[in-house]
């Protein structure tokens, strides 16, 4: 909050004036936001409702049941939909659901907060952000619960055509001609069991055509900073070594993680499949946070038998370890996670002193929200390349322009980049990371080696 406040005093008229100096106003903010705010937020979540581990989710319209009632909780929030995955589960609402004729109560996520939910428990995921409107086309929903942030303005109108019962839940949120539950969270079930009861009543009077897609696409989700450290050393050995060593020896060129939204100015999700197939084909590991993961989900490359679309030594290191190319880590609001993983690749050592020095890149191929220049931002000031798609509000040549695609780079920290071009983002991105690799000097595949027994006991113990 302080560094919100400095900033606002800043940019008052009369008081600062200097493009470096606000950019490094601003940079403090965006940290206290990715390093702070969104840091602690994933903390609290994975304290309350547990961290997540890999498990299999569903994603796609497919995910909808025409004999069951589809209740969607759409936002960014984990406690609302926490609270209705609670709800679905009480004997008593699943009862109520059946004496009105249908199979039972079927729970779907959508955008952010599925993210997290198929994260942590495997409720199927229908879509993301750009897929909202389409959803309810379907006829099939019966109840839609939103809380915050992207929330598109016109789904009342289509939600109304539909007799989709559309609910906002949280006070910074309400939207004109839409029915408001107050979510309070010392009596959360208030809310859900309302949404849950509505839903049955719609369910019991659906007067238009249902038409489900027959799409799913299965995936394992839930690769948290913490499994990533199990999945790689095991429980008593577990540690970020055998990827940077992989990265030094070269089967795995680097990581980059892909963020962010889906945007109406492109073709929906192709940016961001292209994009990963581009980086996963040249060795790149992939982490992904957002409706940037629903997206790949619904490409298949969640499986681990998308290792087949990597280079040699990526889908080699894929096939040891049993895992798929492209790691999810849950919401947007997560994207700390990443930050926790980049971290901890420098802590283990053999890339570098710091995050700036690290062959990673990021990217938000197709940003719509104000928020993702706050995220690229802190990933920028923490040393991470960032390049950003559809568009860039940015004046090219200015001497702002100049700094944060070049001189913040000279200063130790990342840079901005952009094209909204997937094959030139994909180039920029490999290009930033092969950069890195010369600077510390393992822009070279080492030999692989056959040890005997007398060579492994000349090896120290980890």
């Amino acid at each position: 909050m302080r560094e919100i406040m400095e900033l606002m005093h800043r940019t008052h008229m009369g008081v600062d004036q200097h493009y470096e100096n606000i950019t490094h106003q601003c940079s403090r903010t965006a940290l206290a936001d990715g390093w702070g705010g969104s840091m602690v937020a994933t903390e609290i979540s994975d304290i309350l409702f547990g961290t997540p581990k890999p498990v299999r989710g569903d994603v796609n319209m497919g995910c909808l049941k025409e004999n069951e009632v589809n209740i969607i909780i759409h936002g960014h929030e984990p406690n609302l939909f926490e609270s209705v995955l609670a709800s679905v589960d009480d004997p008593k609402l699943v009862q109520e659901a059946k004496d009105a004729g249908a199979d039972g109560l079927n729970l779907v996520g959508m955008c952010c907060s599925g993210a997290e939910m198929i994260s942590r428990h495997g409720v199927p995921h229908a879509g993301n952000f750009m897929s909202t409107e389409t959803i309810l086309v379907t006829g099939a929903v019966d109840a839609m619960g939103v809380d915050v942030q992207c929330i598109k303005q016109g789904l009342a109108k289509v939600a109304d055509c539909y007799g989709t019962k559309l609910f906002t839940t949280n006070p910074r949120c309400h939207i004109e001609g839409v029915d408001h539950i107050a979510f309070i969270e010392h009596e959360p079930r208030e809310c859900t069991d309302a949404i849950v009861r509505s839903a049955i009543d719609r369910f019991k009077n659906r007067n238009v055509p249902i038409e489900i897609p027959n799409i799913v696409n299965p995936g394992i989700h839930g690769f948290s900073q913490e499994y990533i450290n199990y999945m790689l050393g095991g429980s008593f050995r577990g540690s970020y070594k055998p990827l940077n060593e992989n990265i030094i020896n070269g089967r795995i060129r680097g990581v980059a993680g892909v963020v962010g939204c889906t945007n109406p100015r492109v073709k929906q999700d192709w940016v961001h499949v292209e994009l990963v197939k581009e980086l996963i084909r040249n060795d790149v590991l992939v982490v992904q946070t957002g409706c940037s993961q629903i997206a790949l989900a619904k490409a298949g490359l969640y499986t681990p038998e998308a290792a087949v679309m990597a280079g040699p030594g990526l889908s080699e290191v894929c096939e040891t370890v049993g895992m798929p190319p492209v790691l999810g880590l849950g919401s947007c609001a997560d994207n700390s996670r990443i930050l926790m993983a980049c971290s901890e690749m420098v802590r283990t050592g053999g890339l570098g002193d710091s995050l700036a020095d690290l062959p990673v890149a990021g990217a938000a191929p197709e940003w719509m929200s104000e928020k993702a220049i706050a995220i690229g931002q802190y990933f920028v000031a923490s040393g991470v390349y960032t390049v950003f798609g559809v568009t860039y509000p940015i004046i090219e040549g200015t001497k702002f322009h100049k700094l944060l695609f070049g001189g913040l780079e000279e200063m130790g920290f990342g840079k901005w980049g952009f094209t909204a071009d997937p094959y030139e983002m994909a180039k920029m991105m490999i290009a930033h990371i092969d950069k890195k690799r010369k600077a510390l000097g393992i822009d070279k595949a080492r030999e692989r080696v056959m040890m005997d027994m007398a060579d492994r006991q000349k090896l120290e113990a980890a």
